[in-house]
């Protein structure tokens, strides 16, 4: 019987659904409202430096950026596959999706550990 990979890659997308939703609207409340509009005191750019050269944050966002990639990968994929009819072309969505989030995990990676 062949071995599917099918319980990782929904494993990962329950992964990055959950950390997704429990940190992206904090992140784009303080971020998009709470400083532009003054109601907190915009954090200075060397507390935020020594904060994100911490390896546990770094860890955190590494997390954070690479579940939220998969997340989207595996959601557009299906997307494409159930929405669009492109069943003809599932190993190519495939790769790509799934390329593009570990590609661009692979820069989020470089660089948080670049800093």
């Amino acid at each position: 019987m062949k071995k599917s990979m099918k319980p990782f890659w929904w494993g990962l997308f329950g992964a990055g659904g959950a950390m997704t939703a429990l940190f992206m609207p904090v992140l784009l409340f303080l971020n998009g409202l709470a400083i532009p509009l003054g109601w907190i005191e915009a954090p200075r750019y060397e507390n935020v430096l020594l904060l994100v050269q911490h390896p546990l944050t770094r860890l955190f966002l590494f997390a954070f950026i690479s579940l939220s990639l998969l997340h989207w990968a595996h959601r557009f994929r299906y997307t494409l596959y159930d929405g669009l009819q492109l069943k003809h072309l599932n190993e190519l969505v495939a790769v790509i999706c799934y390329g593009g989030a570990i590609i661009m995990t692979l820069v989020a990676g470089y660089t948080l550990w670049s800093i």
